[in-house]
């Protein structure tokens, strides 16, 4: 008979997860900076990734605090969304849609960061670990802010300046339909 798994193997599979995530958004931040063709994109691919290093030293802490090394476990949906984002600057190099690619490449990331963290903090505080649940929601405040400026970004400059660009068209006046 198999032995019952409790929230206290969840949390620390979950844990795996998101260490093994967030280094692997740590080794793809810099690309992206570099692919970037906005300044302030740029910077804030920039901010992120040192923002990223305090979040590994974080999730270290963690597993110490449930007495276990900290170790990632191979994350497939991180996989994906980094894999999309390369496929973007590889297939959009040099293009006005570049950056918008980039911005829908990285918010994904962070929406998968914030649902982890959301969830990791939720049952961190279920399992009495008092110093995770804080680590986990500073981690998950910096991942919010971090959505929110790239929420900005795309709406006053990346999308904004290159609308026309994106959609390779211009503005027409609408016709009606021929009978």
């Amino acid at each position: 008979m198999a032995s019952e798994k409790n929230l206290q193997e969840l949390f620390h599979e979950t844990l795996k997860d998101i260490y093994f995530a967030e280094k692997k958004i740590l080794s793809a931040l810099p690309k992206m900076a570099k692919a970037a063709q906005s300044e302030e994109l740029k910077a804030a691919f920039e901010k992120h990734e040192t923002e990223t290093e305090e979040h590994i030293a974080r999730l270290e802490k963690v597993f110490e605090e449930i007495d276990e090394t900290p170790r990632g476990k191979t994350c497939d949906a991180i996989m994906g969304i980094i894999e999309e984002g390369q496929d973007v600057m590889k297939e959009f190099k040099g293009a006005p849609a570049l950056d918008a690619g980039l911005l829908a490449a990285a918010q994904a990331v962070e929406h998968y960061e914030i649902a982890r963290y959301g969830t990791l903090k939720t049952w961190a505080a279920v399992l009495g670990l008092n110093q995770a649940v804080r680590l986990l929601e500073s981690t998950l405040a910096e991942e919010k802010k971090t959505d929110e400026t790239l929420t900005q970004l795309a709406a006053s400059e990346v999308n904004q300046t290159r609308s026309g660009c994106l959609t390779g068209m211009r503005s027409r006046p609408s016709r009606p339909p021929s009978p």
